[in-house]
């Protein structure tokens, strides 16, 4: 059993959105149906890959429309040449379609040779000589259709395929699956990660530093940050660049928002085991089950999972528990609010997610407020300045206020924008808050007394005022620094982000918006009925 390696032309995907089928199975049928052919497409299934195989279409005097459709169709063709390939006028029909295709949209063709020498079909000789010897015979008035054939076969027989003479079938069907795997996952453009990525591929490296792909050991990696920091597309551009070299790959997204969901937990199991194994035989029913599950099937695989958006811990206990539950090789990424989270399961790779600087965040606005536009006038460049100084590069701002701000006049702009400074855009405070709402009650006071009264003060007397209080700030301190609302700086000073810190301003005035005297605290003094 070898693989062969002959020249090929360099081709690459016209279209990676339009393909209705990702692999098209031609096959003789009396020779591999019910073996190899079958065998082939049960582990491609298996696998996720849509995989179209001619079982059951009615044979006519002329190959069918549905079969050119589904061959037109399909990203690659697996062509399975057996002893009595050639001695079918419709599979050498099928085959000189498909490497029409190829030529015109640029699909991949795929050759297995099934106990055949490449040779033979290379130069027609062998049972391929006999078979195409007879059709001159029975095409006399049409001897145009055995030359294409020939030239089809002989094409054919140059590309990189696989070829089997002796040995374990298994075996080789193993390493097709785990190769078209790859081709499909690589030509299907993986997940979206942005309109604009800015800033991502420095990001991206940075992950990749953690996750060290070139060491053989299990590895999970944290990536840490406040809400709309960008986390997720992050995570998702560092899975589309390294998923290609791994055996089984699964992003499991929102796992805060589905693990929530009714059986949320087993259902985020069930999409692990259907995405990296394949079938739905697997389909566990209980967590523990799932657990076990997990264990024992993906202990010898290398694999890349990431576990996107958690909020507890219990729930990487149940999806991604420990290292020995994978491979060597293996690598799992988390993307949470809490840092918390990633030390109390024990994973010590953290990648801080920092905001974008200026240079970016202009850029990230831009793309979004001004679409096609080349050259900015100075106004609006200084007007872009003043959002890129309000959103303090966090993504999320710059593209939720670009979006809205898109199309606006100068004065339009510059309306918009004074009126968020004093009501947030909610869209924006919406995301902020869920780390926010996720807080015990005396920490969400330490939180509000710090966006309101402490921002720039030294920790040590912050501390000393909330213990006055009745508070306790030493704990609070350590939760918000592990949620990412604040940080201490080297000085010992407490920082915020602009946009959190307003967020608490915006969550103290709501308590009372036109009566500020019934707020729970006030921080500017309050002049001729302002409302703040």
């Amino acid at each position: 059993m070898d693989s062969i390696t002959t020249e090929e032309g360099s081709s690459s995907s016209s279209s990676t959105d339009g393909w209705k089928y990702d692999v098209f199975l031609s096959f003789r049928g009396e020779d591999t149906r019910y073996s190899f052919t079958d065998h082939l497409h049960s582990s491609l299934v298996r696998k996720g890959i849509h995989t179209f195989i001619d079982d059951g279409l009615v044979r006519g005097e002329e190959i069918s429309q549905a079969l050119l459709k589904a061959i037109e169709g399909s990203m690659i063709s697996l062509i399975i040449f057996s002893e009595n390939y050639a001695s079918s006028k419709w599979c050498l029909d099928e085959l000189a379609h498909i490497m029409q295709c190829k030529k015109s949209d640029q699909q991949k063709v795929i050759p297995i040779f099934y106990k055949v020498n490449p040779s033979d079909l290379r130069h027609q000789t062998g049972c391929f000589g006999k078979a195409l010897a007879s059709h001159e015979c029975n095409f006399k008035d049409d001897p145009e259709k055995v030359i294409r054939w020939k030239a089809a076969l002989t094409e054919a027989a140059n590309l990189s395929g696989w070829h089997l003479t002796s040995g374990s079938e298994s075996v080789l069907i193993d390493s097709i699956v785990k190769d078209i795997s790859l081709r499909v996952l690589n030509d299907t453009g993986n997940f979206y990660v942005a309109d604009h990525p800015v800033g991502i591929k420095s990001r991206v490296g940075q992950v990749n530093y953690l996750l060290r792909l070139g060491v053989e050991d299990i590895r999970m990696v944290g990536v840490w940050g406040i809400g709309g920091i960008g986390k997720t597309t992050i995570a998702r551009a560092v899975y589309n660049s390294i998923a290609q070299v791994f055996e089984g790959c699964c992003f499991l997204e929102n796992v805060r928002e589905e693990s929530m969901q009714h059986g949320g937990l087993v259902k985020l199991q069930n999409i692990i085991l259907s995405k990296i194994i394949g079938g739905k035989e697997l389909e566990v029913a209980t967590v523990h089950e799932g657990i076990n599950v997990i264990k024992k099937r993906l202990s010898k695989k290398r694999v890349l999972i990431v576990v996107d958006d958690v909020n507890q811990v219990d729930q990487l206990k149940k999806l991604v528990g420990r290292c020995d539950w994978f491979g060597f090789g293996s690598r799992i990424i988390i993307t949470t609010r809490d840092k918390h989270l990633l030390t109390a399961h024990q994973v010590n790779r953290i990648y801080n997610v920092k905001e974008l600087d200026d240079h970016e965040a202009l850029d990230l606005f831009s793309a979004n407020a001004f679409p096609g536009e080349r050259r900015l006038s100075d106004d609006y460049v200084k007007l872009a300045r003043t959002v890129v100084q309000y959103a303090r590069g966090l993504p999320l701002a710059l593209i939720i206020l670009g979006s809205l701000l898109c199309g606006g006049s100068m004065e339009e702009l510059q309306d918009a924008i004074d009126g968020y400074k004093k009501i947030p855009n909610p869209d924006i405070q919406e995301t902020l808050k869920i780390s926010y709402n996720s807080l015990e009650d005396p920490v969400k006071e330490v939180f509000l007394d710090i966006a309101c009264f402490f921002k720039g003060e030294n920790k040590d007397h912050v501390i000393q005022i909330l213990e006055g209080c009745g508070l306790n700030p030493e704990y609070g301190i350590k939760v918000l620094k592990d949620k990412a609302l604040i940080n201490v700086n080297e000085g010992n000073y407490i920082w915020i982000h602009d946009l959190l810190e307003e967020m608490g301003k915006e969550i103290v005035r709501q308590e009372s918006p036109f009566e500020p005297e019934y707020r729970s605290r006030l921080w500017e003094q309050i002049k001729l009925g302002a409302s703040w």
